[in-house]
């Protein structure tokens, strides 16, 4: 079965195959199947057309998939153009939710560590 251009695992149990597909979580998957009255325990290759149908039509009433990156990308395109503060972080490559940076960025920041060498700072690429 195909959702939005994504694949459902036919060995897998619905309510964890659902959430593969980008914009649905456990918790949505969860909503879908019993809006359509599907138990969460059955398998993608169980399925009746009139079933995959139904689901189907349940998850591409959210904005999932394409349409939901597109429209994050857009968010954070407009905060880059409006120059806030989260933009700045984004343009810097900087964690934008007020995490730490001291010890804890180390994707964001390249990997960067500091370390103590005999009483004075130096820092070391690894």
């Amino acid at each position: 079965m195909r959702i939005a251009g994504v694949t459902i695992p036919d060995n897998k149990q619905l309510a964890y195959s659902l959430p593969l597909i980008f914009g649905i979580g456990p918790t949505r998957a969860l909503e879908i199947l019993k809006t359509t009255g599907i138990s969460p325990k059955k398998k993608g290759s169980d399925l009746t057309n009139e079933e995959e149908q139904a689901i189907r039509l349940q998850a591409e009433s959210f904005l999932i998939e394409g349409e939901l990156r597109r429209e994050i990308g857009q968010n954070i395109k407009r905060l880059k153009d409006i120059r806030s503060a989260r933009g700045e972080r984004h343009v810097r490559g900087l964690p934008v939710r007020n995490q730490r940076t001291k010890t804890n960025s180390r994707t964001r920041r390249g990997n960067v560590r500091k370390t103590m060498t005999s009483g004075r700072r130096t820092l070391e690429k690894t």
